[in-house]
């Protein structure tokens, strides 16, 4: 899951209003789109392009009136997940330079098709998203899309068409030259071998404020995995200021990791749609990150950290290379025993849905206190809207096996919620519960004072489920695991400065004991 920000709207003010002018934000037009009909410009496509066509829009329609404030951002950098806006999505084949695709009620929509979006003002943008590499189509680099216009649909049965001109980049993100942080991006072979293209690998290397003054020194490595719509440019936030090390911390190399790719998050786990992505990290990408910087390469100077879909990813690392790396800190991970995924039991006879309980009611996926946020049915429309890059698509991408049409099999019926128990099953390969179930024989000695499960006991992905099911598991084993439940605490609210220190100090006496006793 992705980290959850306060503040998802942001205030529109007169200034923002001009900074969009000054872009030359275009003219309103009046009309009834039953169809948007959108030309791929020759000024940014010299050949024909298969990929995914968006139209995105956000609503003008009482501003203010809601007590929640119009958006800055462009169109096409949506859907929030907690306030998503109408959008319509239609794969694309060779759809060639000059020529014109239309989105219609043909295509797909959230919430509901075209010819339903209520009467109203609208800003709309067009979105080409063929980045193989990027899960978000406005901000995949190379994407094609529109300039933002505003539209307003009215309620008469006139046939009309708004037109739009794919003829924007979406441009690379520079990497911003610093003396403290450094960005790698390497040519992955088993990836590349595997998606018969270029694959690279990218992660922000952060160094220790010594690294220069002791150009002898050695350093333990802390690897971090973002959420859910995070990147390695987190390391970014020490380009100006090193790290320090404070009372009781050791001073490390942090190296920033990735899980961003088409489908969302690959989690690092070899999967038969991403490739082999926990292999890949291993094998190539942290040899090469030994070889440019002074690491201590060795299992014991390696320590993991992760939140939400990283905390998933540390932990499935931890337990599938044990001889890499010595310790994982992993808060809030996304489902780590599938017989609770969020609130639901994947491996239940009869089947279960994911839309409904077993008393019929709607299923929640999110809440806020003790309201709900979401909704699971809504929720998977929108993600099957996009296609690709959602969270519950990104989960089946990894857990899934491929489908006769090369794209992962779905673990539920998108019309009933039910969930195939076939598919189910082989989820268990992925279910980090049974994998340590099976392998507790080789994992107890390598895991032993080096796992620690942090998570709010009111998360607002309603993750704290299944850590709870791992916990009375790790507990049966004899696990020594250190896994903790902070009262009150939502999905990211538990992401305090006392928490990453107690973390790094945790760090710091395992990497001083291991390295007194070697």
């Amino acid at each position: 899951m992705r980290r959850v920000v306060p503040n998802l709207h942001f205030r529109l003010s007169v200034v923002v209003w001009a900074a969009l002018l000054s872009h030359g934000a275009p003219a309103v037009v009046w009309a009834t789109p039953s169809v948007f009909e959108i030309t791929l410009s020759s000024a940014v496509a010299k050949q024909p392009i298969t990929g995914r066509l968006f139209v995105f829009t956000q609503s003008l329609n009482n501003p203010g009136s809601s007590g929640v404030d119009r958006p800055v951002s462009e169109p096409r950098l949506g859907p929030n997940w907690f306030a998503p806006e109408p959008f319509f999505g239609l794969d694309v084949r060779d759809f060639g330079p000059g020529q014109s695709r239309r989105i219609d009620d043909e295509a797909d929509g959230f919430p509901d098709k075209l010819s339903n979006l209520p009467p109203g003002r609208y800003r709309v943008q067009a979105v080409l998203h063929h980045n193989l590499d990027a899960a978000f189509p406005g901000r995949g680099e190379g994407n094609f899309y529109s300039p933002t216009q505003e539209v307003e649909i009215n309620d008469s049965q006139q046939t009309s068409q708004v037109e739009l001109s794919l003829d924007h980049v979406v441009p690379p993100e520079p990497w911003p030259e610093s003396r403290w942080v450094q960005e790698i991006v390497l040519r992955s072979p088993s990836l590349s071998a595997f998606h018969h293209r270029d694959v690279l690998e990218r992660c922000g290397v952060a160094l220790p404020a010594s690294y220069y003054d002791q150009p002898e020194r050695r350093y333990p490595v802390i690897f971090l995995v973002p959420g859910f719509g995070g990147s390695h440019r987190d390391a970014l936030q020490f380009a100006t200021q090193p790290p320090t090390a404070e009372e009781g911390e050791e001073e490390f190399i942090r190296v920033f990791l990735t899980g961003d790719c088409l489908w969302g998050h690959h989690v690092f786990a070899d999967s038969a749609t991403n490739g082999p992505r926990g292999q890949a990290l291993v094998q190539e990408l942290i040899p090469e990150i030994d070889r440019r910087f002074r690491t201590i390469a060795d299992r014991n100077a390696r320590f993991l950290y992760g939140h939400s879909s990283g905390g998933w990813s540390v932990l499935w690392l931890m337990i599938n290379y044990p001889e890499t790396f010595g310790g994982v800190w992993s808060i809030s991970p996304d489902p780590v025993d599938f017989r609770d995924f969020q609130r639901v039991n994947l491996y239940a006879d009869p089947p279960q849905s994911m839309y409904t309980d077993e008393a019929g009611n709607r299923r929640p996926l999110a809440r806020a206190g003790d309201h709900v946020a979401l909704w699971y049915d809504s929720f998977a429309h929108m993600d099957d809207v996009l296609k690709r890059g959602g969270q519950l698509r990104s989960f089946e991408a990894v857990f899934s096996p491929l489908g006769p049409d090369g794209e992962p099999l779905k673990l539920w019926d998108r019309s009933t919620g039910l969930i195939n128990s076939d598919v189910a099953r082989d989820w268990q390969n992925y279910d980090i519960r049974l994998q340590i179930e099976a392998h507790w024989p080789k994992l107890q000695p390598l895991l032993a004072g080096r796992v620690h499960i942090t998570v709010g006991d009111r998360d607002t992905f309603y993750l704290d489920g299944a850590v709870h099911r791992l916990a009375e598991s790790l507990s049966h084993l004899g696990s020594d695991a250190e896994i903790k439940f902070l009262p009150g605490r939502g999905h990211s609210d538990l992401l305090t400065s006392e928490l990453y220190h107690s973390i790094r100090k945790q760090m710091s006496e395992l990497f001083r004991q291991e390295n007194k006793s070697n």
